[in-house]
């Protein structure tokens, strides 16, 4: 028997645009209104069904103190999205992931929302709160924000997706938490500075990146959709560097290192399906982290409620 037709169908490809932002640092209404600007080219033909802006996309990464002047609750910072974007587009649906710092009732965090906006109303689909608060060299976040407390991956109408900001991704144990959650694209907002040189023209970091990011979507036949932040900030330079790596850890599109740009690419979920047979390293994992994780000698097996196996 043949099976129903829509099992023969192609699943659709996610549409996708990064915003590579170059923020005037603490100048939030000037910012969405370059948001506005980028809304409205996407919006001319061919509107993307996913927009995907930096960490901090509009108001600079190196706040400190002013943080918490500049950092708005989830819900206002969804409104603000969803009324740029009709303004441009009208009634046009979009999911739209961006990194914020957000205001939570007096706590403040390193956050990136995933909304869907349609008819100019936002649904908040979910809120990724920073894990790994960068404090050393140049960074301080942790002296001003609270890091979040756990990792989800959450559906969408185009699958699971997970979302990581910046120094989350250097993990290797967040990303691979993501990918056994179900996650099939992860959604990369971030704000590096460059550092290091690399041959004659390219820095370290910027390399570095690349590398970390073909790995996990490698690895774990995922999507990985990085944004980076642009320009410069108190004398630091952000790196931008903007990609999609497929499912096997190819570049299929980049930003510049330097300016506002917006990079496209169509996500096709049929390549993850291909990626994951092909190099089933992830069906392998699920297989053998039971036991792993059984291990006696991991601190997380000693510890139990607060305590470990001698009682302390």
């Amino acid at each position: 028997m043949e099976p129903p037709h829509s099992l023969l169908e192609t699943p659709p490809r996610v549409r996708t645009a990064i915003v590579q932002t170059k923020p005037l640092k603490g100048r939030y209404s000037e910012n969405l209104r370059a948001a506005g600007d980028a809304f409205a080219q996407l919006g001319s033909a061919d509107a993307p069904d996913l927009v995907v802006f930096p960490e901090a996309a509009f108001t600079g990464y190196f706040l400190e103190g002013a943080v918490y002047d500049l950092a708005l609750p989830a819900r206002r910072f969804a409104n603000d999205l969803a009324a740029t974007w009709s303004a441009a587009c009208g009634g046009a649906p979009v999911d739209i992931c961006c990194g914020f710092y957000e205001n939570d009732e007096g706590t403040y965090y390193n956050s990136a929302i995933y909304a869907h906006v349609v008819d100019g109303t936002a649904q908040i689909v979910h809120v990724h709160r920073k894990l790994f608060l960068a404090t050393y060299g140049v960074f301080d976040e942790e002296r001003f924000l609270v890091r979040g407390r756990g990792l989800r991956a959450f559906e969408t109408r185009f699958g699971r997706m997970s979302m990581l900001i910046c120094e989350d991704v250097w993990h290797a144990i967040v990303p691979t938490i993501a990918a056994i959650k179900g996650a099939r694209i992860l959604l990369v907002p971030s704000a590096s500075p460059g550092r290091g040189i690399e041959g004659e023209e390219e820095l370290e970091s910027i390399e570095r990146w690349r590398e970390i990011l073909s790995l996990i979507a490698a690895e774990h036949g995922v999507y990985v959709v990085y944004a980076g932040l642009a320009g410069f900030e108190g004398g630091k330079g952000m790196t931008g560097s903007s990609c999609v790596v497929d499912p096997r850890g190819k570049v299929v599109v980049r930003a510049s290192a330097t300016q506002a740009q917006i990079v496209r690419a169509d996500l096709d979920p049929r390549s993850i399906d291909l990626a994951r047979a092909e190099l089933p390293l992830l069906g392998d994992l699920e297989t053998v982290l039971p036991d792993l994780l059984a291990d006696e000698e991991l601190s997380l097996r000693r510890l139990e409620n607060g305590h470990d196996a001698a009682g302390r």
